[in-house]
């Protein structure tokens, strides 16, 4: 009998959540609209705030332009916020070195000050920060079929094997040597939006990007 994964319709649009203190114009998102865009494939990269309640209320008010199952993309802290849409809505999810545990993650920046080259906004990661990623982080990850795991065994972030722990089951492509920035993305993407049904050419490749974030 085929999973539930294969028997979903293709994706109905695409949305990309970046990673912590990132934009909606990193190199990432920026490759994700290129490929969305030569499928004819509407997709969103919503610049989301510092705050994790309030990215993630914004990412899912994004949900309802892309149709009725649209495939979740998400780095880092974008993966850990496309798990928690993942989780609420029963969609797909592509995710690129997701965050796990981000409260533990982020505990070690407390009092440390940001600023977001994208928006120039300069804040401080507080304790509320803390309190609202463990509010927000589900039980645990149900149906990991609907889940697709990139993973960079040089990342200097995060350990592949609490993502491997927590997705376990998920289709999950592990790339050697590719670092958090994870510019290996490139000639993933079309993996990323086979998870959502849709076929990019074998060959094809976005654009060079001189720098990589999250």
């Amino acid at each position: 009998m085929l999973s539930p994964l294969y028997r979903m319709k293709p994706a109905s649009g695409v949305l990309y959540l970046h990673g912590f203190n990132s934009g909606a114009d990193s190199p990432k998102a920026v490759w994700v609209r290129e490929a969305c865009s030569h499928l004819d494939l509407a997709c969103a990269t919503p610049q989301l705030p510092h705050r994790p309640a309030d990215a993630l209320a914004l990412a899912e008010s994004r949900l309802a332009e892309l149709g009725p199952e649209p495939l979740l993309a998400g780095s880092s802290m974008g993966g850990f916020l496309a798990t928690c849409l993942a989780e609420r809505h029963g969609l797909r999810a592509a995710l690129i070195n997701p965050a796990v545990a981000p409260a533990r993650l982020v505990a070690d920046w407390v009092d440390e000050v940001f600023v977001n080259a994208t928006t120039g906004e300069r804040f401080t990661v507080g304790e509320k920060h803390l309190a609202e990623l463990a509010a927000l982080t589900p039980a645990k990850v149900t149906a990991p079929e609907r889940y697709l795991v990139l993973l960079g065994t040089a990342d200097e972030v995060l350990d592949p094997a609490d993502a491997f722990a927590l997705y376990r089951g998920a289709r999950t492509l592990l790339h050697p040597g590719a670092d958090h920035g994870f510019a290996a993305l490139a000639g993933h993407l079309t993996a990323l939006l086979a998870h959502g049904g849709h076929a990019l050419p074998p060959a094809w490749r976005p654009r060079p990007h001189a720098a990589l974030t999250t």
